[in-house]
């Protein structure tokens, strides 16, 4: 009996962990999938981003809802970034302005997605929060 009670309260538990981790608003393996696009233009390849580029990030971007979620989609960017050779910042720094997303901070791979207080001020007053 006890095994039986134990093996229901650890599925309920499993199940409520996973419905958690599904209501996440950001997650890396999202981000980069609507990011991935923007990395011909990112490395210099194209002269302007790809339409999935700025569909993407502009999917992203209206997901956010707190400075929370600007941070994990900072850091799931600067993370993914790095698995891809010759991305150029002079090139990232472009890609709001051409795909017309308002970011309010320098983009760069150099962006302090964490202790930035001038990005979290500004994001939040982009957002209202």
């Amino acid at each position: 009996m006890k095994n039986a009670f134990f093996s229901l309260f650890l599925f309920i538990s499993l199940v409520y962990c996973f419905a958690q981790l599904s209501n996440a608003a950001v997650t890396c393996g999202n981000v980069n999938m609507k990011a991935a696009s923007c990395i011909t233009f990112a490395t210099g390849k194209l002269k302007t981003p790809p339409p999935a580029c700025c569909s993407g990030l502009q999917a992203l971007a209206q997901g956010v809802k707190t400075v929370d979620d600007k941070k994990a989609i900072c850091r799931c960017l600067k993370a993914g970034v790095k698995n891809f050779a010759g991305v150029q910042d002079r090139f990232l720094s472009q890609i709001p302005n051409a795909c017309k997303i308002k970011v309010g901070f320098p983009v760069s791979t150099n962006t302090d997605c964490e202790n930035s207080t001038e990005v979290d001020k500004r994001f939040e007053v982009m957002l209202g929060v």
